[in-house]
């Protein structure tokens, strides 16, 4: 579908004109009409499917052709993290090029006094359109600087991610705010349990739009090492010597994990940084700018780094450990091969996270090349179907007999 055969406003068609933006995405065609259209909405699509622009676009346009007041606030925009609300920002002033008189202020953490000072102005004021991370947008309400009682339209943005950071009980207190009868948008790339509840307990009869998670770019070469935990970094340190860590992201799943790495990196004089919870917005800030400007070569980070980063020059993805879930595997190895350009991932596969990386490679129907491990590193483990603990119950059951049958089948 294309965007002039949508019931988008002229103002918005324009925009996109300009920004040749011609067809919908398949999140876009699906998620405009019904949004337009005043429904409840939850949308599950993993970053890169264009659901920002599925959202924003119907709102500008109905805030650009509704009687909506001009000093209240009308709408709000949940996002689990500053750099994400910063672009969800950009494109609404892209979006919105041709839209007069339609305002919009960025809330997030990690500012100095006068970026607060100047949050509260626009809040007071009313914005149209808010963004703001949960934390600090609480903050100002509960500093009596926010008047939700005319919002229409709140979404939430990345969901999951908000709840994996701990923000479940922030966004029910600042829905509790809003008008009975605004618009509830939620997007998230995955559907647990405590989506659902969260989804049940914020929306009315929503429509749901589900876009399947789509396989990683064909130009991003994926291999893997098959290996004990503690021969990983000795992998990292032989990709360092071949110069192969030149601008690279290493994800690992913890923050401790992350420490843990960067530590070991610098002991071996590798230039890097690293981007976890337990830094401020400021250090963050400053590790980013450092990362984008090539005065670090390598960045070490948890997920927080996988969804909404725009960089384009990644040569190298790192997986130091095997993701949970294929979507995040995809958003991470999906930060290389952008923009023309090629990429390479490599994933470290311990015998506990093979089970993991067979799910990986069912989903791409493939199986990813593995690497043969440096003869000083030693072998690494078999990369069986089979998770070790069953194999060793085998094990001991031909090494002693019948004596353990029994036991055997108990243990199932």
């Amino acid at each position: 579908m294309k965007f002039e055969e949508t019931d988008l406003n002229d103002n918005i068609l324009d925009a996109l004109y300009d920004m040749r933006f011609d067809e919908c995405t398949p999140i876009q065609e699906q998620c405009i009409p019904k949004i337009l259209n005043y429904n409840d909405l939850i949308g599950i699509a993993q970053t890169g499917t264009g659901k920002t622009a599925a959202y924003l676009l119907p709102i500008l346009s109905l805030i650009d052709d509704g009687v909506y007041p001009k000093d209240a606030i009308n709408c709000v925009i949940m996002s689990p993290t500053r750099e994400l609300a910063q672009q969800i920002d950009q494109a609404m002033q892209g979006f919105g090029y041709y839209v007069d008189g339609v305002s919009s202020i960025t809330v997030y953490g990690g500012n100095d006094g006068n970026r607060y000072d100047q949050e509260t102005k626009s809040l007071r004021m009313g914005a149209d359109i808010v963004i703001a991370t949960p934390g600090r947008f609480l903050s100002h309400i509960k500093m009596g600087n926010v008047n939700l009682g005319k919002v229409s339209f709140f979404v939430l943005d990345e969901a999951d991610r908000m709840l994996d950071m701990g923000f479940y009980d922030d966004i029910l207190q600042i829905a509790s705010k809003l008008p009975a009868n605004h618009q509830t948008i939620m997007f998230s790339a995955t559907m647990p349990p405590k989506i659902r509840t969260l989804a049940k307990n914020l929306l009315r009869n929503p429509v749901e739009v589900r876009i399947a998670v789509t396989k990683p770019a064909e130009k991003i070469q994926q291999q893997a090492y098959v290996c004990y935990e503690n021969q990983k970094l000795d992998i990292i340190n032989e990709l360092s010597k071949s110069g192969a860590l030149n601008r690279s992201i290493i994800f690992a799943g913890k923050k401790d994990k992350v420490k843990e790495v960067y530590k070991a990196l610098i002991r071996n004089k590798i230039n890097c940084g690293q981007m976890h919870s337990d830094l401020t917005q400021q250090e963050r800030d400053e590790t980013m700018l450092k990362f984008k400007s090539r005065q670090y070569d390598v960045l070490i980070a948890t997920d927080i780094v996988a969804r909404g980063i725009d960089i384009d020059d990644i040569n190298l993805v790192i997986n130091y450990d095997v993701p949970k879930d294929v979507e995040d595997y995809v958003h991470r190895i999906g930060r290389t091969a952008r923009a023309q350009r090629d990429g390479k991932a490599i994933t470290l596969i311990n015998e506990l996270d093979i089970k993991y990386f067979r799910k990986i490679e069912s989903f791409l129907n493939k199986e990813i090349e593995k690497l043969e491990l440096p003869s000083h590193i030693g072998t690494g483990p078999e990369y069986t179907a089979e998770e070790p603990e069953k194999r060793k119950v085998k094990k001991r059951w031909h090494s002693h007999g019948n004596k353990h049958r029994g036991g055997q089948k108990k243990n199932k």
